[in-house]
C-alpha cells in the first residue's frame, strides 16, 4: 500500500485545502503540512506552494500526484483481483458518463447491479464533457459516439439512434415544420460543446443535407435540453434513450420520420488497460451489455 504521506497528499489533492484534509483526518493543519513536508524533503522534490490564503501543486507535484492515483488504483485492483479468487466480486468502482446516460439509463439499471454484487460500491461521475480517463482514474467511462484512436479498452454496449422531436404544446403555437427549410423558422435546442450539433441532417432526394439550425436556448446537458423540449421552448434532435419515454407518453411528437438521417453511433464502454480484468469491471461491463 502507499505511504500515509502519499495518501495524505492525494486527499489534499481531491479537497483543496489543508484545513479540508485535517478536517477528514483529525489532524491539524499543521500536522498535514508537517506531513508533506516530510514527503518533499523525502523525494527532494517540492511538491506543493502553500500558505494561509493559498494551495497549489508544483508541476512536478502534479506529476507525481498522476503517479500515485495510478499506483493506488493498482494496489486496489491487486486486494480486488486476490478476494475475488475466494469467489467474491468486491471493491470500489468509478464510472463517468453523460447526463442523458446517467439519468435515464445508468441510474436505473444501478439498483440491481448492486444487488448483484453487494460487496461493490460505486462512484458515478456525471459531465457532457469529455474527461480524461487516465487522468482521472476512471474504471469505466461510457460514451456515445464514434471512438477516437486510444490506449483505452473499448466493450460495446449498444446502439443510439437520434430523433427529432417537439411538445405538442410547441407545435401548436408555431406549426410543424415538414421540409429541412422550415427548420430555418424554428426555435431548435443545441447541446453546447459540440459544434456539430448546430447542423441536422436532413434527407433530401435520397442525400444527407447538413441543414444549420438555431434557436434561442443552448445548454450543456441534454437532460436540460430535453426538459426544455417538453416545456414548449423549442425543438430537440436527442438520442432514442433520452426521449424515449417523453415519447411514450405523448410529451414530445416526433418529426420528420423519414426525412431525417438517425445517424445511429456506438454506445461503448471504456476501460484503462489492464482495468478490464479485474472483477468487478468486468463483472459492470458484462451487466452493462446485458441490459443497456
Amino acid at each position: 500500500m502507499l505511504a500515509p504521506e502519499v495518501i495524505l497528499l492525494l486527499r489534499l489533492a481531491d479537497l483543496g485545502t489543508l484545513a479540508a484534509v485535517a478536517e477528514e483526518t483529525g489532524m491539524t493543519p499543521s500536522g498535514v503540512s508537517r506531513m508533506v513536508s516530510r514527503l518533499e524533503k523525502r523525494t527532494g522534490i517540492k511538491l506543493v506552494h502553500r500558505s494561509t490564503r493559498r494551495l497549489a501543486f508544483t508541476p512536478e507535484g502534479a506529476v507525481f500526484i498522476g503517479y500515485a492515483r495510478r499506483m493506488l488504483a493498482l494496489a486496489q485492483a491487486a486486494e480486488v483481483d486476490l478476494s475475488h479468487r475466494h469467489g467474491e466480486v468486491r471493491g470500489h468502482l468509478r464510472v463517468n458518463c453523460g447526463t442523458a446516460f446517467a439519468r435515464h439509463r445508468l441510474a436505473p439499471l444501478l439498483p440491481a447491479f448492486l444487488r448483484r454484487h453487494p460487496a461493490v460500491t460505486v462512484g458515478v461521475s456525471v459531465s457532457d464533457h469529455r474527461i480524461d480517463p487516465f487522468e482521472e482514474q476512471i474504471d469505466v467511462t461510457i460514451r456515445v459516439g464514434l471512438l477516437d484512436d486510444s490506449e483505452l479498452i473499448a466493450a460495446r454496449l449498444g446502439t443510439v439512434r437520434r430523433v427529432i422531436a417537439a411538445s405538442p404544446a410547441y407545435l401548436e403555437r408555431r406549426g410543424t415544420p415538414t421540409t429541412a427549410q422550415d427548420l430555418a423558422s424554428h426555435d431548435c435546442l443545441l447541446l453546447t460543446g459540440f459544434p456539430g450539433q448546430a447542423y441536422w441532417p436532413m434527407i433530401e432526394q435520397g442525400a444527407v443535407v447538413r441543414t444549420p439550425v438555431r434557436g434561442s436556448v443552448t445548454a450543456d446537458s441534454a437532460d436540460t435540453l430535453l426538459q426544455m423540449a417538453i416545456e414548449g421552448v423549442g425543438i430537440i434532435r436527442l438520442g432514442d434513450f433520452l426521449g424515449r419515454k417523453a415519447l411514450a407518453e405523448g410529451q414530445l411528437v416526433e418529426l420528420f420520420q423519414g426525412q431525417h438521417d438517425a445517424d445511429p453511433k456506438p454506445i461503448s464502454a471504456l476501460m484503462l488497460p489492464g482495468r478490464q480484468a479485474i472483477p468487478r469491471v468486468r463483472a459492470f461491463v458484462d451487466f452493462l451489455k446485458e441490459r443497456a
